[in-house]
């Protein structure tokens, strides 16, 4: 596992291959042989923006999920990782929610959070230069192409963004579209533009 230092306060975990070990397939194993299952925690909170649900792995945060119900954000994470054994576990990812959280104020705490997030090579590529877009700050779709390499991707680069699965910290809500348009966000426009309210107001 190679392990890349990214914005100040976070670090993000990627194997050579890729960011998860791939789900095992029941289907190329014997019936009598045993299935590893990956086992995730969760824990739901309040914030500014609705409900939050974090998850994670042993390994890191897999998962940063808005919403408006705990119910809803519970379903989602079961759609997302449908083979996993999900277990609710307020207590010991109590820090981790809290930590996650205060990036949504005007003092976010400065704490390493690893993630454990599956990815494209491309993908992984476009989710490092999100992080390295400053607080406060936005940058295009077209911006973030060029910053990876690949000029041309544009498109690429917004599918990327939409599907990225841990919100906040890996910052999609920072990139827009052109002439600083807000544009589609996987929790709501007006969550991305709550998002970048708060954000600015550190500055």
């Amino acid at each position: 596992m190679h392990e890349s230092q990214l914005l100040p306060g976070y670090v993000i975990l990627f194997p050579v291959k890729s960011l998860m070990p791939a789900r095992p397939d029941p289907s190329r194993h014997s019936p009598n042989k045993r299935v590893p299952t990956l086992t995730i925690r969760y824990a739901v909170g309040i914030s500014p923006l609705g409900q939050m649900l974090v998850a994670a792995t042993e390994r890191g945060i897999c998962a940063v999920f808005l919403g408006e119900s705990a119910a809803e954000l519970e379903m989602q994470l079961r759609q997302e990782f449908s083979r996993a054994t999900l277990e609710r576990d307020t207590k010991s990812l109590a820090e981790t929610l809290a930590a996650v959280l205060s990036q949504l104020s005007e003092h976010p705490l400065s704490t390493a959070l690893p993630l454990d997030v599956r990815a494209t090579a491309f993908q992984q590529r476009v989710w490092q230069a999100l992080q390295q877009i400053p607080r406060g700050q936005t940058a295009s779709y077209a911006q973030v192409a060029a910053a990876i390499g690949q000029p041309t991707a544009v498109r690429a680069v917004a599918r990327a963004c939409a599907q990225n699965s841990v919100a906040i910290l890996i910052p999609c809500h920072r990139v827009l579209g052109s002439n600083n348009k807000l544009t589609g966000y996987r929790w709501g426009i007006a969550r991305k533009r709550q998002l970048l309210q708060i954000e600015q107001m550190d500055g």
